[in-house]
């Protein structure tokens, strides 16, 4: 189904309960004669999707769950509606003919099937889903066409925004910002005891609990540095992690001639999504803009790899390649969930992703299935060390 020239694009938001989906679904609430919601898929929130649709008139949802497939208030949805549900029905969504744009916002590994499917068809995808990139970015990144891999995350749209224009050829290094997260400054010794709630309690942005405890521990900038590494063609060493509390330069590009540009804003989520909907355009401005007479002082400094070793393991895997990202990454997914949850300590994240990673094979990656091979593996075995700390 093709779309008319001057017709809305026809947007699938896949995650649209949490916190990205969020914000995307309130893009396109500004937007209407530009965006219109046509697919839309949760996890299990099906109270929010029930929402969603019915105020945007979506005519295809997807639950992911099984469980919650049959919840009641499912049957609250509009009456010429799909309701598909499974493991799988986030990337039926995506290769739907009547979807132009998909913007992956689904935690973890889980989005990366539905990325797959996005770009195989011809979707644009809007990707927030960084660990699709980390865990298979050797078989997305052939998969994409020019112009049709926006990337949501704040760091890697300003990087993308930087090199618009630019020659690959002259791309010398990457500084990747970083907040620091709600921890900087501390000592190990400190992080020993520090709870969820701390951990969660971040300074400058507003994510989803999974998110906000990679920021804790710096794993998130490590995921970033893979995720950069593998958009933008450029080696793990050529990418520098810069803590910059105030979270207004985005990210920065450095050019062979030592010219370095960057992307400032406010901090808000809005501002990239609404980027990678428009792209090559821009459009009024959705969030609020910043007021440098009265900014506070910009500064910045080296991240601490000795106290915050997730970064360091991440950066490590990105070295090596192959299937290791796939591995420490599930290895982390189970060692945060187990922190959040109260089973393990802060220090044990790193811990556990540690131990997985010693445990891996590394082989070269292949396909979507041995991926999902080797997550389940390092699941079991990241378990099997939270287990034996808890004790």
């Amino acid at each position: 189904m093709t779309r008319g020239e001057g017709d809305p694009l026809r947007v699938a938001v896949l995650g649209c309960s949490g916190s990205i989906g969020t914000q995307t679904l309130d893009v396109c609430r500004r937007h209407p004669e530009r965006l219109r919601v046509v697919a839309l898929s949760v996890n299990a929130q099906t109270s929010a999707l029930v929402s969603a649709a019915r105020e945007f008139g979506a005519r295809h949802v997807a639950v992911s769950s099984p469980d919650r497939a049959g919840d009641p208030c499912l049957s609250e949805l509009p009456d010429d509606c799909e309701l598909l549900s499974g493991p799988e029905a986030a990337a039926e969504l995506a290769a739907l003919p009547d979807v132009d744009v998909v913007v992956n916002a689904l935690v973890g590994f889980a989005g990366m099937h539905a990325g797959y499917v996005a770009l195989e068809r011809g979707k644009t995808l809007a990707y927030a889903n960084k660990e699709s990139i980390v865990c298979g970015g050797d078989l997305l990144m052939p998969l994409v066409r020019p112009g049709k891999l926006i990337p949501v995350d704040s760091e890697h749209s300003a990087i993308f925004q930087c090199l618009v224009g630019e020659r690959d050829a002259d791309l010398r290094r990457i500084w990747l910002t970083c907040s620091g997260g709600p921890f900087y400054g501390r000592t190990r010794e400190d992080l020993a005891t520090v709870s969820a709630a701390d951990a969660l309690a971040h300074p400058t942005w507003t994510m989803g609990p999974k998110i906000t405890i990679d920021c804790s521990t710096l794993m998130n900038k490590g995921l970033e540095v893979i995720e950069a590494h593998h958009l933008f063609g450029v080696d793990i060493d050529a990418i520098s992690v810069l803590i910059h509390r105030q979270s207004k330069i985005h990210s920065m590009v450095e050019f062979s001639d030592g010219v370095v540009k960057a992307q400032l804003g406010a901090s808000d989520m809005r501002a990239p999504i609404q980027y990678a909907l428009s792209y090559p355009e821009r459009w009024e401005a959705v969030a609020d803009t910043v007021d440098w007479w009265g900014c506070e002082p910009l500064t910045f400094d080296a991240p601490d790899l000795d106290t915050f070793g997730c970064l360091r393991l991440a950066c490590d895997a990105g070295r090596v390649g192959g299937t290791l990202p796939c591995a420490m990454n599930a290895a982390n997914e189970v060692a945060n969930a187990g922190f959040r949850q109260g089973m393990c300590g802060f220090l044990d994240i790193e811990r556990i992703v540690s131990r997985v990673m010693d445990q891996t094979s590394v082989e070269r990656v292949e396909s979507l299935e041995q991926l999902d091979q080797v997550d389940t593996l390092a699941r079991e075995r990241a378990s099997a060390v939270l287990a034996e700390v808890r004790g």
